[in-house]
């Protein structure tokens, strides 16, 4: 083998690998050199992580600890009383009646000879309605003065009878009997004479209702006859099997009103009580109404009072059987306070408000219920517009627990006026 510069080609080799050898370590020390910084830094953050986590852990158990005990406490959102209203108006549905309202039924049977009023007639009293043919009680009432003539006539010698019988007592002709019987002959006589009497009376009282009169000023709202109709004392108007009346009559120089008032208002129903009445003919006109009186007891049903109410009515604008539309304002008492209704609690002693005392603990006061309204409560002992009361408190509440109060969020609380 040939030698390089006097070397063999084994010995360049190992040159050659030893100089790369101490290449590659230099390279290395330079590396070594170069990266500690970059080592300490990253041991540096890391050691900066673990810290942080450290503490962000430990505060987020000390906040889970608070949290815990902060929600043992029950939070509750608190109300103060209102002062209730000094008036409180409601609107109810009414009736309007005539001050008198009288059907005119038929009390002689016969047929409609002719009516002389019509619906809405003004008629003053005894202005004649209608007439009426009667050929049968004409007929009886002809009969009944013959037999009132012949009981005359009965009695008559019945009273001469008599006397002549008392007469013949002294000569003793006639026995005592037979004066008896002559004098009890001549009393059943005058008795038979005055039944008759009376009986042609029956039926001359009874002619008089061939006539049907107004039996007061008003008007006329109802004629159920025509000419030509059967009619009958029984209240049938020719081949109707209903009982009908033939007239109706109303007195509206004043009318009356009638409303069922709820029992929540029904201490305040007494006189000088007054109300505000529209009716749909006349929209935009308002008519007074002065209570009058009220039924002494709730229908069980309904759990109202029937009201009556009066309203002058000079110029009879109002007619019977209107609809009203009745606002009535109430003068309340003083002093009376408002609470939710969610605000109530029902325990043995009866009702009840849950309390928040300035120490933040719970207290129950018994109060005294006026009426329920809507959505609210009047109240008229037991609380003062200084309470902070619990507005819906929960059944888990006990005396002298402690709670904490928040603010309820937007929407949630209902105010008053926004009752109204």
């Amino acid at each position: 083998m040939r030698l390089r510069d006097g070397v063999s080609p084994q010995i360049q080799q190992a040159r050659e690998l030893l100089m790369k050898t101490d290449l590659l370590r230099a390279a290395n020390e330079k590396i070594n050199v170069r990266g500690r910084p970059a080592v300490w830094a990253a041991l540096l953050a890391f050691a900066l992580f673990v810290a942080y986590e450290f503490y962000a852990r430990h505060h987020a158990s000390n906040l889970l600890q608070q949290e815990t005990l902060e929600n043992a406490i029950p939070t509750v959102a608190v109300v103060n009383p209102q002062p209730a209203a000094r008036t409180d108006t409601i609107v109810l549905p009414g009736n309007i009646e005539a001050w008198f309202q009288a059907p005119i039924y038929a009390q002689v049977s016969g047929y409609v000879k002719m009516w002389y009023k019509d619906y809405g007639a003004k008629v003053k009293k005894g202005d004649v309605l209608a007439e009426i043919n009667t050929p049968t009680l004409d007929a009886q009432y002809s009969q009944a003065k013959a037999a009132l003539e012949a009981q005359r006539a009965q009695y008559n010698l019945a009273v001469v009878s008599a006397e002549r019988w008392v007469a013949l007592r002294k000569s003793h002709a006639v026995s005592e009997q037979s004066i008896s019987i002559q004098l009890a002959n001549e009393k059943k006589a005058k008795a038979d004479l005055e039944a008759a009497e009376h009986n042609v009376n029956n039926f001359i009282a009874q002619l008089r209702f061939k006539t049907i009169v107004a039996p007061y000023d008003g008007v006329v709202t109802a004629r159920n006859i025509n000419v030509g109709d059967y009619i009958n004392k029984e209240g049938n108007i020719s081949d109707r099997s209903a009982v009908t009346n033939l007239f109706s009559v109303a007195d509206i120089h004043k009318m009356r009103l009638f409303i069922s008032v709820p029992e929540a208002f029904g201490q305040l129903l007494k006189p000088g009580l007054t109300a505000n009445v529209t009716v749909p003919q006349f929209a935009n006109r308002q008519f007074k109404a002065e209570f009058l009186t009220v039924a002494g007891g709730f229908d069980p049903n309904t759990r109202t009072a029937v009201t009556e109410f009066t309203i002058a009515n000079e110029d009879k604008a109002l007619w019977p059987g209107s609809y009203a539309s009745v606002t009535l304002t109430f003068q309340l008492p003083p002093g009376n306070l408002t609470i939710p209704s969610s605000a109530l609690v029902f325990q043995e002693h009866g009702a009840q408000a849950a309390v928040v005392s300035e120490d933040d603990k719970v207290h129950f006061k018994p109060i005294k219920i006026i009426r329920i309204l809507e959505g609210r409560i009047e109240i008229s002992a037991g609380l003062s517009t200084t309470d902070r009361l619990i507005s819906n408190p929960s059944a888990a509440l006990l005396e002298g627990d402690k709670v904490r109060v928040v603010q309820p969020a937007e929407g949630y609380e209902i105010k008053p006026e926004d009752i109204n």
